[in-house]
């Protein structure tokens, strides 16, 4: 007999994932959509809430799980429909970055000018990291708070960052409970393959960071509503490929196996070009991220496409617009991009993005 009490529902999923290592069962997909179905909606206790987040994470998640975890937060995003040929999603952790100075947020109106409609989703800093995000600097440097007109921009500017609590208020409403667990939940994972806006052609760019959840996002990209879903190990976690080592990405569109390609800065560009991206990915690692140095570099980089901010910006722009097919190589996009960025286009053009959304308050 169905257990219709959601209280008791969850009862019995603990009682098969929260058993140990040796006796715990894993779920089915239909038991792990329900579970965390009943969580969002906030239909059991924040305790028992809590208690099954860490519990799956410590059983170790399986892909059938995964999918059903994903189809829970999924179902509850309101997807909204864009007259756009193409659009990228740009979803880095968002927990943030910290060590080296990253200006993936600079590198999206960079994408935009070369003609790839794109969006970062992110969300306020999240546990366990704290990093930088890119809706941080929204927030705490640009004075943009308010989310409903973020759909709107995009269509406008042919960019945007939008925010989950916006896109999923639902899972925004568990920050405080994954701030007191401490450990990333499979959220971590799947927030970063959610589509909140469809355009006739969907790409996402998204990242791996531990061996093994490669196959999640490829098995859940094939489910989706996103025809090609590119994810890679990048610096820090980001979607910065093959700078600060060699990056395993896997590329899946349709319903074959995901394409596995090795990028490294050899494999990517001209060796000139290469060797000026390694001498600023040097110049860059003992700085200490922080929001006015990401700014202050970031503007000056959109502005004049000097300084070793700007070789990483045009490398991120390159690496991406190549992907997701753009340009036959990642060299030709790093042309364009660093040309774009010495005419100063993408920083008028931001400005400009700032400039409507402080107006839409």
């Amino acid at each position: 007999m169905v257990q219709t009490n959601p209280e008791n529902r969850m009862k019995a999923y603990l009682k098969k994932i929260a058993a140990g290592p040796r006796l715990s069962k894993d779920l089915t997909e239909e038991e792990a959509e329900d579970a965390l179905a009943l969580i969002l909606d906030n239909q059991v206790s924040s305790i028992r809430a809590g208690v099954f987040l860490i519990a799956a994470r410590m059983k170790l998640e399986t892909v059938p799980e995964n999918v059903g975890y994903w189809r829970a937060l999924q179902n509850r995003v309101v997807s909204v429909r864009i007259d756009l040929d193409k659009l990228l999603q740009i979803a880095d952790p968002f927990d943030g970055f910290e060590r080296v100075p990253y200006f993936g947020f600079y590198a999206i109106s960079v994408i935009a000018q070369l003609g790839l409609p794109v969006y970062g989703h992110s969300a306020l800093p999240l546990p366990p990291k704290f990093g930088i995000t890119f809706e941080q600097i929204l927030q705490d440097h640009y004075r943009i708070t308010n989310l409903e007109q973020r759909k709107a921009l995009l269509e406008k500017h042919r960019f945007s960052y939008l925010s989950t609590a916006d896109t999923l208020p639902k899972l925004e409403a568990l920050r405080s409970m994954r701030t007191e667990i401490v450990k990333r939940p499979m959220l971590a994972t799947l927030e970063k393959i959610l589509l909140p806006i469809q355009a006739r052609e969907n790409i996402l760019a998204t990242t791996y960071f531990h061996r093994g959840y490669e196959i999640a996002f490829t098995e859940i990209g094939k489910l989706s509503q996103f025809d090609k879903v590119i994810v890679g190990n990048g610096m820090e976690g980001t979607t910065l490929f093959g700078v600060h080592k060699e990056a395993k990405v896997f590329i899946q569109d349709g319903a074959d196996e995901a394409e596995q390609r090795s990028l490294s800065l050899k494999s990517l560009y001209r060796e000139e070009t290469a060797r000026h991206i390694v001498a600023a990915h040097e110049e860059l690692k003992p700085m200490k991220s922080s929001l006015e140095k990401i700014v202050e570099m970031g503007e000056n980089a959109l502005k004049t496409g000097q300084g070793a901010a700007s070789l990483q910006i045009a490398s991120q722009a390159g690496t991406l617009t190549h992907l997701a097919g753009m340009f036959p190589t990642a060299q030709e996009g790093f042309d364009q991009a660093l040309a774009i960025l010495k005419s100063g286009s993408a920083y008028d053009s931001l400005m400009n993005w700032i400039k409507d959304a402080n107006h839409c308050h």
